[in-house]
């Protein structure tokens, strides 16, 4: 896969995804008088997280990686692995200059040197993996339509994945924009009225991804079993998203009646549509999209499911989830132009 277009584009997403992590929650911005560089010269920390430095490392890790096999296929091993090195150094030095003029944030060259160290860490595990990527790029080809577009949804596909990290996204679901908007509690509410917007939610979301699969696979892939295996991948995620953040016993408490019957719904309803034309399955699955964000953001706040979360300290976990929260409110919107821009070319050059 190295030099391919696919780990280009995942590459420009996670350095996003970095960039907004680092600066989150981006606001009260304010100059200091100080130099955006006087973190450098400050005596080191007598305390130093263990936590902190591991996520550091292990963020920039994938970096690192990532960087590495997008390099030119021209390019010698171990130029690669020093670009991405320096190029993770010089993001994070930038990073955390621009965290001098967030209140909210504390620049460090501990974190600094973690990331760098995190950058180089990646960039050689992923020249030593390049053996076992090789034929992920086969698998690639043999599964789904070649060309740009169709990596750009297979990018799409792997942020719905990571958005269900966080547990207080709705099950498959996101463009929830309320936490930009005032807004009220609303009247109360039985819970058959929860159970009912949640069933409806996780099957159009459910449902508009298993189309979405459809659309970008070669026609006679298995794209059935494909848009299962997704599906099963969402919530063994969401799964290990409770089991991390919740105590034990909330570790299934995604798995509400609400959720059961989205899934059943929604399988079904990709079933029976896969067969459609794909003009048909796109429209489709742009619907469901819109129409499943609409009673996202139209429904009340279900305090069954705040009354879960409570049990929730965000604490070192505070800027990842901001992270996981704007992926998931922004989602719908970029799928659902990506739907009606692959709606509005032919089959066959629409992924070129």
């Amino acid at each position: 896969m190295r030099g391919s277009p696919l780990a280009r584009l995942a590459l420009a997403v996670y350095v996003l995804l970095v960039v907004y992590a680092s600066l989150y929650p981006l606001a009260g911005w304010r100059n200091h008088g100080l130099s955006p560089f006087e973190f450098l010269f400050v005596p080191w920390p007598r305390f130093i997280a263990a936590f902190d430095v591991a996520a550091d490392v292990l963020g920039y890790a994938v970096l690192g990686a990532l960087a590495v096999q997008a390099a030119n296929a021209r390019v010698r091993p171990g130029a690669a692995a020093l670009a991405a090195t320096l190029g993770g150094l010089a993001l994070s030095l930038c990073l955390e200059a621009a965290q001098t003029y967030l209140p909210a944030r504390i620049p460090s060259l501990v974190d600094v040197l973690s990331n760098g160290a995190g950058a180089l860490i990646g960039a050689l595990l992923g020249l030593a993996a390049a053996p076992w990527i090789h034929p992920l790029h086969g698998w690639r080809a043999r599964l789904f339509l070649p060309g740009v577009l169709a990596e750009l949804g297979l990018a799409l596909l792997a942020l719905w994945i990571f958005m269900q990290l966080n547990p207080a996204t709705p099950l498959f679901g996101g463009g929830d924009l309320r936490h930009l908007l005032a807004s009220t509690s609303g009247a109360a509410r039985a819970p058959e009225f929860f159970i009912a917007i949640e069933t409806l939610t996780t099957a159009g979301y459910l449902a508009a991804v298993g189309l979405l699969v459809s659309a970008i696979a070669l026609p006679r892939a298995p794209v059935r079993a494909m848009a299962l295996g997704l599906a099963l991948a969402a919530l063994a995620v969401k799964t290990l998203a409770f089991a991390i953040v919740l105590r034990a016993e909330h570790v299934l408490a995604w798995l509400t009646p609400g959720a059961l019957q989205g899934l059943l719904a929604g399988g079904i309803i990709v079933l029976l549509a896969i067969s459609l034309p794909r003009v048909a399955r796109l429209a489709l699955a742009a619907v469901l999209l819109m129409a499943a964000t609409v009673l996202v953001n139209l429904a009340p706040p279900n305090p069954y499911v705040a009354a879960t979360l409570a049990v929730w300290r965000q604490g070192h976990f505070l800027n990842f989830n901001g992270l996981t929260r704007v992926v998931s409110s922004l989602w719908p919107f970029a799928t659902i132009g990506y739907l009606i821009l692959l709606s509005a070319r032919r089959r066959d050059d629409a992924l070129l």
